[in-house]
């Protein structure tokens, strides 16, 4: 199977793409930026703008692609809710993505969506059913919910196969952007104020190997899994508290830590369920917090 992956140049696109690579797959990828942290990703990197139909269409792409994993987004919640026309890049670069897969007979994608669909409903364990429309908390989530239904639509209309998973708050590596965890082990380093919006904010890390594995597995089992939506994330919550005092600990630094009103939005609290995910997927996530917070502070300590 050759793979497609859009946003090869990000966070779980790199790790995902090395993955590929290490298990002898062939892999190319699409981002706007080439890829600054491997090497080996970089050369199997097309850089193209995906919001233009275009800049895809000059590509002398491969022709045998089998499946595409779409990644590329702008993945950061309360930067849509500040400049909602990074919303519109997300519905943009999806259109353009299953217009390609659609032109190309590519009839198996797999959609990276977001435990942000859930919206702050009051669920102890969330599983694939409770997504409403009327829980959409931000264009962010409108941005993952109206890419869903446009996956769906595109399997109704042109028998193009899928496989949605949500993610839910990756962490590990590769990552240099403003989200919590890089964002408090920077200013952790330089004993800085840690600001948490929401006191008692529980959500769902998951490391990014386990996200790959996930997606993975996805891609293995396509065939038992389409056409069908799936959690990936650890299945247990751990506070935003517990996060800065663990990433204040492992730094050594004497940050201290400020709390400030939720955001507007954000997901306050969210744990999911991932038995679906388990049971048709084989997924087995393996890394906790507590070792994937270690392991991510030193990587970083490593890296920058």
């Amino acid at each position: 199977m050759r793979v497609l992956v859009t946003g090869s140049s990000g966070t779980i696109g790199t790790r995902l793409c090395e993955k590929l690579l290490e298990r002898g797959q062939q892999v190319c990828g699409v981002d706007w930026v080439p890829n600054r942290w491997q090497q080996t990703v970089n050369a199997v990197t097309t850089t193209i703008d995906l919001r233009s139909w275009e800049a895809l269409e000059r590509w002398d792409a491969p022709t045998d692609i089998d499946a595409i994993v779409h990644l590329a987004a702008n993945a950061r919640v309360y930067e849509l809710v500040e400049h909602p026309n990074r919303a519109r890049d997300n519905f943009l670069t999806l259109f353009t993505v299953l217009e390609f897969a659609r032109e190309r007979g590519i009839k198996r994608v797999l959609f990276a969506s977001s435990r942000e669909c859930y919206g702050n409903a009051d669920y102890e364990r969330y599983t694939e059913d409770l997504v409403r429309v009327e829980n959409c908390e931000s264009p962010y989530t409108a941005s993952k919910l109206g890419g869903e239904a446009f996956v769906h639509a595109y399997t109704r209309c042109y028998g193009i196969d899928h496989v949605l998973l949500r993610f839910s708050n990756v962490y590990g590596m590769y990552d240099d952007s403003n989200r919590v965890i890089p964002l408090f082990i920077r200013q952790a380093r330089a004993n800085e104020p840690l600001t948490i919006f929401g006191e008692g904010k529980c959500l769902d890390f998951t490391h990014i190997d386990d996200t790959v594995a996930g997606i993975i597995a996805a891609l293995d089992r396509f065939e038992t899994a389409k056409n069908d939506t799936y959690n990936i994330a650890y299945g247990e919550g751990t506070t935003i508290l517990k996060l800065a005092e663990d990433v204040i600990r492992l730094t050594g630094s004497s940050s201290t830590i400020a709390m400030e009103e939720p955001r507007t939005g954000e997901v306050i609290r969210y744990i999911a369920d991932i038995s679906k995910a388990k049971r048709v997927l084989g997924y087995d996530p393996k890394v906790p917090f507590e070792e994937g917070i270690r392991k991510t502070v030193e990587w970083y300590q490593q890296h920058s």
